[in-house]
C-alpha cells in the first residue's frame, strides 16, 4: 500500500529502476519534502517495486525505451510544475533540499544544473573532471526535454538557467565488478552514438584517444591527487575510451568488408 504521507513542494521526482532493491529506500528517503515521487521501473526481479510502493512513490511499470524516452514518459506522469530527474545510486542532502525548495520559487529561472560528488570503489573522488561534474537535473515541467543519445541521455530545458552550490551525493561504481560491467556497457554506448554521428576510427586513434583520456584525467585533471583510486579510474577512463573507438574500428571494418 502506497504510503501518502509526502511533502508538500511543488516537485515531481522521476526516477527509473531496475533491479535497484539495494538503493531505491535511501533514494526516495532524500526526496520526501517532494510532492510526488514516480518510480518507473522496468521489469525489476527483484523487491524493487514494493520497497519503492513501501516508501511512497508512485510505481508505473513499463518497457525499456532508452533513457531519455523513459526520462521523457516521467515528465509527461508527472503533475506538480518542476520535476527533478534523480537515479536510484543518488541521494539530496538536507542543505540541496533546502537550495530545492528555494530553487522551485523562483519565476525568472527555468532549470538548476546540480553538481555531483560521486564516489568510485568506495571513494569520493576530489579531481580527475568527477568535481563538481555540474548536470542539469531541475526544470519547470513545462520547459523540461530530454536528449535522445543511447548512452548519458541528458536533461534539456527551454529557457534561463542557473547553478545550485550544494552537491547530489552519487555512490557509483560500487566495486570492480561494477567499474567492468560498467567498462563494457558504457565504451559501446559511447560507440553508438559515436557512430550516429558519423564518426569513425581506426586502431592507432583508438591507442591514441585512450592514452589522451588517461593522461587528461590523471595529469591535467589532477586525478593523482585522488591517490591510488585516482590512478585506477584515470585508467578505467582510459580503457573506456580506448574500447569506445576500438568498437567503432571494428564497426567500419565490417561495413567494408
Amino acid at each position: 500500500m502506497q504510503n501518502l504521507i509526502m511533502g508538500n513542494v511543488n516537485l515531481s521526482v522521476i526516477i527509473a529502476t531496475k533491479n535497484e532493491a539495494h538503493n531505491i529506500a535511501d533514494c526516495i528517503a532524500s526526496v520526501k519534502f517532494a510532492k510526488e515521487i514516480l518510480v518507473l521501473d522496468s521489469a525489476s526481479n527483484d523487491p524493487t517495486c514494493s520497497i519503492a510502493q513501501e516508501a511512497g512513490a508512485t510505481v508505473h511499470h513499463t518497457d525499456w525505451p532508452g533513457y531519455g524516452a523513459q526520462q521523457l514518459r516521467g515528465i509527461g506522469m508527472a503533475t506538480c510544475d518542476w520535476v527533478l530527474s534523480l537515479d536510484a545510486d543518488e541521494r539530496i542532502t538536507p542543505e540541496l533540499q533546502a537550495e530545492i525548495m528555494t530553487a522551485v520559487g523562483q519565476a525568472s529561472i527555468d532549470g538548476f544544473r546540480l553538481p555531483r560528488s560521486s564516489s568510485f570503489c568506495g571513494q569520493f573522488i576530489k579531481a580527475g573532471g568527477w568535481t563538481p561534474d555540474y548536470t542539469l537535473r531541475l526544470v519547470r515541467r513545462s520547459k523540461a526535454g530530454f536528449t535522445d543519445h543511447f548512452l548519458h541521455a541528458h536533461m534539456t530545458v527551454d529557457g534561463k538557467k542557473s547553478d545550485l552550490k550544494n552537491p547530489i551525493i552519487h555512490y557509483s561504481y560500487k566495486n570492480l565488478d561494477d567499474v567492468l560491467e560498467k567498462l563494457n556497457r558504457y565504451s559501446r554506448g559511447a560507440a553508438i552514438d559515436a557512430a550516429a554521428q558519423g564518426r569513425q576510427s581506426g586502431l592507432l586513434k583508438a591507442i591514441f584517444k585512450g592514452f589522451w583520456a588517461f593522461f587528461r584525467t590523471y595529469v591535467l585533471r589532477l586525478g593523482f591527487i585522488d591517490g591510488r583510486i585516482g590512478l585506477i579510474l584515470a585508467l578505467f577512463n582510459g580503457q573506456t575510451t580506448y574500447y569506445k573507438y576500438l568498437r567503432l574500428y571494428f564497426q567500419s571494418r565490417q561495413k567494408n568488408q
